[in-house]
C-alpha cells in the first residue's frame, strides 16, 4: 500500500496487521474500526485485567476537547503541535482548535503506519488555517522540532500537546529529557500539555495491563502523578494542577459534585 505524503511524494507503508500497535488498541477502546484482529486480542486481553481502561480512554478524549478549547479560546493559542496523535475520530485537535479560531496551524506526530494511511484525513484543515502531519517518533525530538519549524511560526506561542505518548517511553529519565528538548525549543508564552496513565486508583490491574503491554512488545509505562508533575517542572502551571483527566475543568456545573478519578493524570503549564 502507498500513501500521498504532505509533500506530495508517494510513500509505501507497511501496516504490519499481524502484531498489535498501540495507537489502533486505543481507538479500539474508543469504539472506532481502524484496528485488526491482533489489536482487539490485546485490546480485550488488558480490558478483562484492567476494565477501567475503558473509561480511561473516554476521559482521556474528553479532556483533550476542554485543553485544546480552554488554548484557543480563552488563552488565545493559534498553534498546536500534537505529539502521539494516534488516529483519527471525533474532536481532533485541528477540529476543536479551528471551530474557535479558523486560522489555527496544527502539526500532527505520529510513526504509526495506520496513522499514516489516514494522513489525509487529519490533513482536513479549515481553509484559512493549516493542518499538517509529521511522520517521527517521540523518541526523537529534534526531529520533531525540525520538521515542526517548517509549518508552525516558533516566534510565537505554540501548545506542545503531549496525550498517552510518554507512557510509551519506557526509562522516565528518557521521557524527562524528551520533554524539555520540545519545551526548550519554544517560545515564551508557550504551553505544555500532559495526559498520561498512572497506576494509584486500582494499581495490581494497572500493573496487570502494563505487563501484558510488554509482552505484546508495545510496552505503556503508567507512572505515579508526582511523575506526571515532574513534566512540569520550571513551567507555570494551570489551575487545577496535576490532576486526573476527569477532574481537570469537567464540564459540569460548579455545584455538582466532582467527578469520579481515574487512573488517568492530567496537566497543563505555561512556559515564562
Amino acid at each position: 500500500m502507498t500513501v500521498d505524503s504532505p509533500g506530495g511524494e508517494r510513500t509505501p507503508v507497511q501496516l504490519g496487521v499481524s502484531k498489535p500497535h498501540s495507537a489502533r488498541v486505543w481507538i479500539y477502546w474508543l469504539g472506532g474500526k481502524d484496528n485488526y484482529a491482533a489489536d482487539r486480542d490485546l485490546g480485550d486481553q488488558i480490558k478483562q485485567m484492567f476494565p477501567d481502561i475503558i473509561d480511561i480512554a473516554r476521559q482521556s478524549r474528553q479532556f483533550l476537547t476542554r485543553a485544546v478549547r480552554y488554548l484557543a479560546a480563552d488563552v488565545g493559542i493559534k498553534q498546536f503541535l500534537d505529539v502521539g496523535t494516534g488516529l483519527p475520530t471525533a474532536d481532533n485537535t485541528h477540529e476543536v482548535a479551528q471551530r474557535i479560531n479558523p486560522w489555527a496551524r496544527i502539526v500532527y506526530v505520529d510513526n504509526d503506519p495506520l496513522v499514516l494511511v489516514h494522513a489525509r484525513a487529519l490533513l482536513n484543515s479549515s481553509p484559512e488555517g493549516s493542518t499538517d502531519y509529521l511522520d517521527a517518533d517521540v523518541h526523537d525530538p529534534d526531529a520533531i522540532v525540525g520538521g515542526a519549524q517548517k509549518v508552525l511560526d516558533f516566534a510565537e506561542p505554540v501548545a506542545l500537546m503531549m496525550l498517552g505518548i510518554l507512557g510509551n517511553v519506557v526509562d522516565y529519565r528518557q521521557a524527562r529529557t524528551i520533554v524539555d528538548r520540545l519545551v526548550s525549543a519554544l517560545p515564551p508564552g508557550s504551553y505544555l500539555v500532559v495526559n498520561d496513565g498512572t497506576n494509584v486508583i486500582n494499581p495490581v490491574a494497572r500493573n496487570h495491563a502494563t505487563r501484558a503491554s510488554i509482552e505484546a512488545g508495545i510496552p505503556y509505562i503508567s507512572r505515579h502523578p508526582d511523575e506526571i508533575a515532574g513534566y512540569f517542572q520550571g513551567l507555570q502551571l494551570v489551575e487545577p494542577g496535576v490532576v486526573s483527566s476527569s477532574q481537570w475543568r469537567p464540564d459540569v456545573p460548579a455545584d455538582a459534585p466532582a467527578p469520579a478519578e481515574v487512573d488517568v493524570f492530567c496537566g497543563m503549564a505555561r512556559k515564562p
